[in-house]
């Protein structure tokens, strides 16, 4: 495997940390200034929380199918499951919310854009994690015995 094509950018690094950070900052500060009760404020961060972690965890569940390692298809459904139950959640609370579409709008993008980031900082947290233990001697010995 060649270690150059699994580095990931500096510059995709930092938009990913952006677009996660970015978007959980400004998704908390728009529940903040919300003109709606606390209860409807925690259903939110609730989705967002389910959100994050089931995006989270179905990139680490595809990513570890694709390595090789041992999954099991009840952890599969169960990461598809709550991904797909985070985004219903989140369609359904806005479709039925009292706000305006601006808010609506406002809600789903910073909820979409939290996803990917938190997606693509998983994949390259894995990355880099990958190339510090490949450069490990006693892995890297192992590689090169392997070549010869």
């Amino acid at each position: 495997m060649n270690n150059l094509q699994n580095r990931p950018s500096t510059a995709f690094v930092f938009a990913s940390w952006i677009a996660l950070l970015g978007g959980v900052i400004i998704f908390l500060i728009g529940l903040n200034n919300a003109q709606m009760q606390l209860n409807e404020k925690g259903y939110y961060f609730a989705v967002l929380v389910l959100g994050l972690f089931s995006s989270v965890s179905l990139q680490k569940h595809v990513r570890d199918k694709l390595e090789g390692l041992p999954t099991t298809a009840l952890y599969a459904n169960l990461c598809w499951a709550a991904f797909a139950i985070a985004i219903a959640l989140m369609c359904i609370g806005l479709w039925n919310a009292e706000l305006l579409l601006s808010e609506k709008g406002f809600y789903g993008v910073t909820f979409f854009m939290c996803l990917f980031g938190a997606t693509a900082v998983q994949k390259n947290t894995r990355d880099t994690a990958a190339l510090n233990i490949a450069k490990l001697p006693e892995y890297s010995d192992k590689e090169n015995i392997a070549e010869e």
